[in-house]
């Protein structure tokens, strides 16, 4: 009777996690190299330790009371929830930011299970509270959106505008310089590129312009070979329903003989990189006279691009005055904005309710790879504790996709070797490179792998720099390890934005760190969580 009364529970309080994830009951444990704290009970756990507290009790009679009221307490809950306006959706705890648990080495060989760690997330629809926060109320009609354009979204599977592109939808389509900005996942794309496209395909209507061979109408400099050809599949999506137009993208490490001869062709949107665009003007490849409207998409991290600031003053020059810029971002610290509104003071500053934040769906888990106390601290203990804390999480919690960020090649190459020897027959993970060390057609077919929800392998890992945190969308991201911790406090938002991209994006980012990093992680997550701006924070380096 008494296991019957427990699966009852556990059973009956599955739909309860929304309330369980609020609860003030903690685990805490502690291991030699690591401690898993503050991490939140699962729903059974709870409940076992519920059943637990009434057998300890003297009055059998009252503990069988406290039983059954716990079923009652259940079933009136559960009929609440059947009765409610999400009657078919569990309620889900990732819809709000759980608190940061910390860990403190992960070798007692204890399973991560034993701390609440659910290994998978179970099938959900999306309660209309994370719709709320991602998608404005307008839709695309009422921002300005033709009918030939809202047809193509229809079929691309876009219902409703997210608030970063209702936002700036006006300002970009009436032609306005801009400054675009919002969190990582939240549709910067296609916040420029619908409003850009309808305007020179309703100025192509009119008369006003068309397409001509070496000079497009729309030009976006991307900091990445890998981003650009993102930024084109997406250009792609919107010509082959319904908007004809034509893109094509120019970057290095591809046959220059083909990008030429595709120049010589009309087209209306060239993406580029800075280098490769430079070459172009030079060598009088590319015009701009033509040009309509010029994006400087992540221009935060174009800026550390050294050809980058020629590249812009090249492009000044080179375009009409009444050229259109937009710079488009998911962080602005304060020395770039005042870069560009320098360069462009009439510049409209369109800023997402979600700028400066992360993902409501993202848990951020800090992973302490100092050591314990009177232990030896180096570099080298460092790099071991956390080769540790990723093969345990590899493990004891596989996942379809994970992406693991570190600082150097060097370091890349260790994680991979590593990873490759942990399953040494390669049955169920597949390790994939990502960073300047390979060539640039085995880092885009490792990017198509990666995103291929097909894969016939358990988990794929991709290993990169910082190559992989900008801009590019990565659907369906379980996982972001933090390897080596950033050295640019902004770069940390871009790495775990990632993950839990896009509405009802949910997953971990494991950050690990060692030293004074662990107090410099604690002020990011904080400031992340209440929306500041990250500029004041030092370096860890």
């Amino acid at each position: 009777m008494k296991q019957e009364v427990e699966e009852q529970v556990v059973e009956d309080n599955y739909t309860k996690r929304s309330t369980v994830a609020n609860s003030e009951d903690k685990y805490a444990y502690k291991g030699k190299k690591g401690q898993v704290l503050g991490r939140e009970m699962s729903v059974a756990q709870r409940d076992r330790t519920q059943m637990q507290d009434v057998d300890v009790e003297n009055d059998e009679g009252e503990a069988n009371e406290r039983r059954y009221a716990i079923v009652e307490e259940s079933r009136i809950y559960r009929e609440k929830v059947r009765k409610s306006e999400y009657s078919k959706t569990r309620p889900d705890v990732s819809v709000t930011k759980k608190p940061v648990p910390e860990i403190r080495g992960w070798n007692r060989g204890d399973s991560m299970q034993r701390y609440g760690y659910e290994p998978e997330y179970p099938p959900i629809r999306w309660p209309k509270s994370a719709d709320k926060e991602f998608f404005s109320r307008k839709s695309f009609r009422d921002i300005g959106c033709k009918d030939y354009m809202i047809e193509c979204l229809r079929v691309l599977g876009f219902s409703r505008p997210s608030n970063i592109q209702a936002m700036s939808f006006g300002p970009v389509f009436e032609g306005k310089s801009s400054v675009i900005a919002d969190q990582s996942g939240s549709g910067k794309t296609l916040a420029y590129l619908v409003p850009v496209i309808q305007r020179i395909r309703e100025e192509e209507l009119q008369g006003l312009s068309k397409s001509s061979s070496q000079s497009p109408r729309v030009l976006i400099l991307a900091p990445t070979a890998e981003l650009a050809s993102q930024v084109l599949s997406n250009c792609r999506a919107l010509s082959k329903n319904g908007v004809p137009f034509r893109s094509m993208v120019v970057t290095g490490g591809f046959k220059q003989k083909t990008q030429l001869e595709s120049l010589q062709q009309e087209m209306d949107v060239l993406i580029a990189t800075p280098g490769r665009f430079l070459y172009l003007i030079r060598e009088g490849f590319l015009k701009l006279t033509n040009i309509r409207c010029a994006v400087l998409d992540e221009v935060d991290i174009l800026y550390d691009d050294e050809e980058f600031e020629l590249s812009l003053q090249t492009l000044m020059n080179s375009a009409p005055v009444t050229t259109q810029y937009l710079f488009v971002t998911a962080t602005l610290p304060v020395d770039i904005y005042n870069k560009l509104v320098e360069t462009f003071p009439d510049s409209d500053v369109v800023i997402g309710p979600g700028m400066h934040r992360t993902s409501t769906g993202l848990e951020e888990v800090l992973v302490d790879c100092s050591g314990d106390e009177g232990t030896e601290k180096n570099p080298d203990t460092a790099l071991l504790n956390k080769k540790t804390a990723l093969l345990q999480l590899a493990e004891e919690n596989p996942v379809s996709k994970t992406i693991v960020f570190c600082n150097k090649i060097e370091t890349c190459r260790i994680v991979e070797n590593a990873l490759n020897r942990f399953d040494r027959k390669g049955i169920r993970m597949l390790v994939l490179p990502f960073h300047a060390a390979v060539t640039q057609e085995t880092r885009l077919a490792n990017m198509k792998e990666f995103l291929n929800p097909r894969s016939n392998k358990d988990s794929l890992f991709l290993v990169c720099t910082d190559r992989a945190s900008r801009g590019i969308d990565f659907r369906g991201v379980n996982h972001v390890v933090l390897f080596d911790f950033p050295r640019d406090p902004s770069e940390y938002v871009r790495r775990v934005g990632r993950t839990a991209r896009g509405v009802g994006g949910r997953g971990k980012a494991f950050v690990f760190v060692v030293g004074k990093q662990v107090s410099l992680a604690r002020r990011i997550m904080d400031r992340n969580q209440k929306g500041h701006p990250l500029h004041d924070v030092p370096t860890s380096f």
